[in-house]
């Protein structure tokens, strides 16, 4: 009972992503003064030393140059100390081959959080799971320390890392030019115009000139990308 009271309310979309200082694989970083301007994915994992989570980490170092590409900084979690993460990311490199991938070095922050503080920050701590282990949980916060994305997964459920990477390019494309992304959308793919919600100009783009928009409904027109 007095751990479910000390639990804080889970950030929601919108909301300010919790500041934190922490230990980390990659020395100590205070968020987000550290990350201003980079879009960040925040996740955790149950814990170090398992399958589910081992290839996760080595999904995600395969890729940590494609995310950096894309001005995206990966920061890691779980209550395991220092000592087992570096020992869990040393055998991930050494002894680990799965599906082609080996000699995968994790370069980006793995956050010690013994005492749970960021994991309760950000709502990872769910006792109807466990009292003593992070949830599988991502957060995709933006170059203002916004959340924009929370995604979680069930302990026996690896994450989807093409989706992970279609969410930053989805959400970048929708900042950039002010869209929205259709289901299934790919980069190149025609987009929605303007975004939901904003039927002001539906007739205007219904009896516009513009080539490269076309309607399927006075409530739903696309934009060819080019």
């Amino acid at each position: 009972m007095e751990q479910h009271e000390e639990m804080v309310r889970m950030p929601l979309i919108g909301d300010d992503a919790p500041a934190f200082e922490a230990v980390t694989t990659q020395g100590n970083i205070s968020f987000p003064n550290d990350y201003k301007g980079k879009w960040v994915i925040l996740f955790s994992h149950p814990a170090d030393f398992t399958p589910v989570c081992t290839t996760e980490f080595m999904a995600f170092a395969s890729m940590h140059e494609e995310f950096k590409a894309l001005n995206v900084e990966l920061i890691g979690l779980s209550v395991d100390s220092l000592y087992a993460h570096i020992a869990w990311l040393r055998t991930i490199k050494e002894k680990i081959v799965y599906k082609g991938m080996k000699n995968l070095e994790v370069t980006f922050p793995l956050i010690e959080d013994i005492k749970m503080d960021v994991a309760r920050k950000f709502g990872m701590i769910q006792p109807n799971q466990s009292n003593t282990q992070a949830v599988r949980a991502v957060f995709v916060i933006d170059p203002e320390s916004k959340i924009r994305t929370i995604l979680y997964y069930p302990l026996s459920t690896g994450r989807n890392f093409d989706e992970l990477k279609r969410i930053i390019l989805a959400l970048q494309k929708a900042d950039k030019d002010g869209v929205a992304t259709p289901a299934d959308w790919r980069p190149g793919d025609d987009v929605i115009v303007p975004p939901a919600g904003s039927c002001g100009t539906a007739k205007d783009r219904m009896e516009g000139k513009d080539e490269d928009v076309y309607c399927l409904d006075w409530f739903m027109c696309l934009k060819k990308d080019k």
